[in-house]
């Protein structure tokens, strides 16, 4: 596995800091607009709307307090890839000015519930995406499944198919994020996440050697549950998603579970409003940072 950027790679791997996640898609901008104070009257069609939420995006990007020491990644929609901040490609400028390593959410959304899981629909021309992905200097790409159920059939669908979409990426020179998310609400969580935490370690082994994943993962029931994976030499880096929990339960939860680092969306987010001035705006977002910062452990 070939991997273009070293300095990125090195800061992905051993840098402190989290990553944002910068990529809601259409069918949840709507709802990260209305949490950022802007209605749907705002916009008459997709293109407005896509380019309100990039005014959003650029407004959080260049505010001093996104920095690279608290900040080693975002993850970017296809969209927000294409546009420009300050006169450069987005991912140029997370990298060039603010030292923030750029990933790509890949995925076109979730297949119906069936046994217990929800797959990744088709990713149609997903090799042009790559190509795109690589011309525009991406370091590595996000993909999401949902699993609502422990059901270890579905289970092995899901991390079946989140890992033969991983080879392709490798093989394009990416560093692909795997998220077999696990629902916040499920009856059966704990149960979910041992059943997943098998299946990964499989397909891990699997791996040939010098090839990374990264994998985000569900702030487990089980304080210190993933440590294994933390110290498996396949992952890059373990990473949390906020699936819903507001911040101060992200964090809390965080806190036990050393060597994972956060990629927070929702939990980054909560509190912005598009009303607020520039140095309130800032300030909120300073706070957001530094809370997500400190809740983060080392390993063990």
């Amino acid at each position: 596995m070939v991997i273009r950027n070293e300095e990125q790679r090195q800061k992905m791997q051993s840098g402190r800091g989290f990553i944002a996640a910068l990529d809601q898609s259409g069918g949840s901008t709507p709802s990260a607009l209305q949490a950022y104070g802007v209605e749907k009257d705002a916009w008459a069609n997709d293109a407005e709307m896509f380019a309100i939420v990039h005014q959003m995006r650029t407004r959080l990007i260049v505010s001093p307090s996104f920095d690279g020491d608290r900040l080693i990644g975002a993850i970017l929609f296809e969209d927000t890839m294409d546009r420009e901040v300050e006169g450069q490609p987005t991912a140029d400028y997370l990298w060039n000015v603010k030292r923030i390593v750029p990933f790509l959410k890949i995925d076109k959304g979730l297949a119906p519930e069936a046994d217990g899981v929800q797959l990744m629909k088709p990713i149609p021309q997903l090799a042009g995406l790559l190509a795109k992905a690589q011309q525009k200097r991406i370091f590595g790409t996000k993909m999401r499944s949902v699993i609502k159920r422990a059901s270890a059939a579905g289970i092995q669908t899901v991390v079946r198919q989140q890992f033969e979409l991983a080879q392709t990426i490798c093989d394009a020179g990416l560093v692909p994020i795997i998220e077999p998310e696990v629902d916040i609400h499920s009856p059966d969580k704990a149960e979910a996440e041992s059943l997943l935490k098998a299946a990964l370690q499989e397909e891990l082994g699997r791996l040939p050697p010098g090839q990374w994943v990264m994998l985000k993962l569900t702030l487990p029931e089980q304080d210190g549950f993933y440590t294994d994976l933390v110290r498996h030499p396949h992952v890059l880096r373990v990473v949390a998603l906020s699936g819903g929990y507001s911040r101060d339960e992200a964090n809390s939860r965080l806190r036990k579970n050393h060597g994972v680092v956060a990629s927070f969306s929702r939990a980054l987010l909560q509190g912005l409003s598009a009303q607020q001035s520039d140095a309130e705006f800032n300030a909120v977002l300073d706070r957001s940072i530094q809370s997500v910062f400190d809740a983060q452990q080392p390993s063990n």
